[in-house]
This record gives C-alpha cells, structure tokens and sequence, in this order.
C-alpha cells in the first residue's frame, strides 16, 4: 500500500474542508493538528484551494494535505504544484487515475457502484472512495460490496458524523472516513477555530473510542495471585478466567502472577483500533517507547504501552475483547 495511504489508514479520519478565504486556512490547519488531525482533504470546489493547499503544507509540514474533488489532470497539476500529497476525485474518471499513477500521487477516486469496483480493479487501485457514503446505503452498502471485491478498501465519505464514525471504522474494509462535520462552514466563516479544534478533538475521541478496560495488580508470586483470586470470589462472587500469566477476577480486575510493568501493575484503556491510537498519541508528542509493544503467540498485537505512569501503574492500550466475568 501506498505509504500516504497508509497514513491515512492510521490517522483514521480525514477532514474534508471547503476554503473561501486565504486568512482562513493556516488557524484552520493550526486547530486541527491540536485537536489530534494533523490531515487534510481540501476541495477545489472554491478558488481559493490552490492557495489553500500552499499555504497549509508551508505552515505545517507535518500535516498530509491532499485535494479533494479533482476532476482533470490540469487541476492534478495545480494540486501537486501546491504540495499536495494524495488526490481524491468525486467519481471514477480512468484518465485521471491513469495521469495520477504516471506522476506518482495515489489517487483515491470515488466509486458507488459494482461497475465502479470492477473499474478500479482493474486500473490496480486498493482503496477506493465509496461516495455519497450515506445516500447509497452507507455501512450495508459498503458490507456488501466488499464481499466480492475483497481485494479492495474504502474511505466512506458524504453523511458521515460523530454518531456513525465508530460504526464505520470497526469494519476492517475500511480504511479511514472522509467528513466535514468537525469543520463546520459556519466556524470557519464565524473564525471560531477554537470551537474546530474541539470538534476535532471530540471526533478523535469517537473514532479512537477510549473506555477503561481493566486493572492489573503486580503481585509477588503465583500464592498470592491465587489467594487474592480466591478472596475476591469469596467476597463477591466474582469469577475467575485463569490465564498463562495472571487470573482475570470479574470484570476489570487482573492479578499478575510476577510483577510486571508499573510500579504497582497497570492500567488498560480500551480502543476500537492500536494503530491509529498510536499514530493519534505520537501525533500530540505522547511517548510510546520501541519495546512497548505486546504481542500474542501468532505476533498479533495485544497492547502497547504508553512511556510513562500514573500514581505508579503503567498504561496500556488494548483492543482484545472485553472480559465479561462474574
């Protein structure tokens, strides 16, 4: 997969931003690289998105800055002369994705329909635009196109929101949204990018759908693991879950058979999806050390470790399946 694709992968969500005045673009870039979405998909629906897309990219290298609503390849030109990084187009024009392939931009076009499937197969696309995504049946729409044509990914874009963001992304083919609910036309005009950057990051948190999941206790050895399991049953009725390392008490309490990371043991946070977790925490200079990760027997990735703790307990993410016990 392209790498710029693949950013947009972990960032998740793209903001989709129609810009009509010059003065606006740089604090609308500002608040959302500290809301947590340092991306962007300007439109050339207005004059001023060549200069938009200019300006964004010099102020904030950082950022992936793509066009949006392309139709030709002048306006390919005029996209890529700005700095612009990927190129996402309304339809399936194969002249257009044929002259972003020849210059090297990938190209995210959209497609509605199994013709529009079969086409972009067949011109070597992995990842599609699905537009309107809500107006041609949204996440059923998607599910059903994505059995036969399982080689393909899609970025659902038109009617997404706070509501169904999370919806969308737990289903594995797709690979990010498209929205411009956290770029409402009425602040940017009004020029509250405060009000955007807490959009944004309000969104942020939706799409990473952070929720306590358990705490784990350090203990000294496999006797007291197994008393306190014990005890815990005794008092409460909580079940136990014994695993090769630890005994899962209830819901939420795990005691370590060794101590292990933290102090005093750890505290897991819950995520619909790790990687973009952590491409959301690298991108606001949260530490996340080189051997944080965990991984299972088969080296799929059960948690990352965070590089720092709190009142002496380690912090994780995770994304296994909740433990429902007792």
């Amino acid at each position: 997969m392209d790498p710029i694709i693949k950013k947009l992968g972990d960032f998740g969500l793209v903001p989709v931003i129609k810009i009509d005045r010059a003065e606006d673009v740089v604090p609308l870039a500002k608040a959302l690289c500290e809301g947590g979405l340092p991306v962007a998909e300007v439109t050339f629906r207005t004059a001023a998105a060549k200069k938009a897309i200019a300006a964004m990219a010099k102020a904030f290298p950082q950022m992936v800055v793509g066009a949006g609503t392309v139709l030709n390849a002048g306006q390919v030109d005029d996209a890529l002369e700005a700095g612009a990084q990927f190129i996402v187009s309304p339809g399936l024009n194969p002249e257009t994705v044929r002259y972003c392939q020849q210059k090297g931009v990938p190209i995210l076009p959209g497609c509605a329909t199994p013709s529009d499937m079969e086409r972009a197969i067949a011109l070597g696309l992995e990842v599609v635009k699905f537009f309107p995504a809500e107006a041609v049946g949204g996440l059923a729409a998607i599910k059903a196109m994505a059995a036969p044509y399982g080689s393909l990914k899609f970025m659902p874009t038109g009617g997404i929101n706070s509501k169904n963001l999370a919806s969308y992304l737990a289903f594995p083919k797709i690979l990010a949204c498209g929205g411009s609910f956290m770029v409402d036309d009425k602040l940017v005009k009004a020029g509250d990018f405060d009000g955007i950057r807490e959009l944004t990051r309000k969104a942020v948190q939706a799409m990473l759908g952070y929720r306590f999941d358990h705490v784990g206790v350090n203990c000294a050895g496999p006797d007291e693991m197994e008393k306190g399991a014990k005890r815990l049953e005794a008092l409460f009725g909580l079940g136990k879950e014994i695993l090769p390392g630890s005994i899962f008490s209830g819901y939420g309490i795990e005691l370590l058979k060794n101590p292990g990371a933290g102090v005093h043991g750890h505290i897991a946070i819950h995520v619909h999806n790790i990687a973009r977790a952590v491409a959301y925490l690298k991108a606001v200079g949260v530490e996340l050390p080189k051997d944080g990760a965990r991984y299972d027997e088969q080296g799929n990735l059960t948690a990352m470790y965070l590089g720092e703790e709190v009142c002496g307990f380690a912090l994780h993410l995770t994304d296994r399946a909740p433990v429902e016990k007792g």
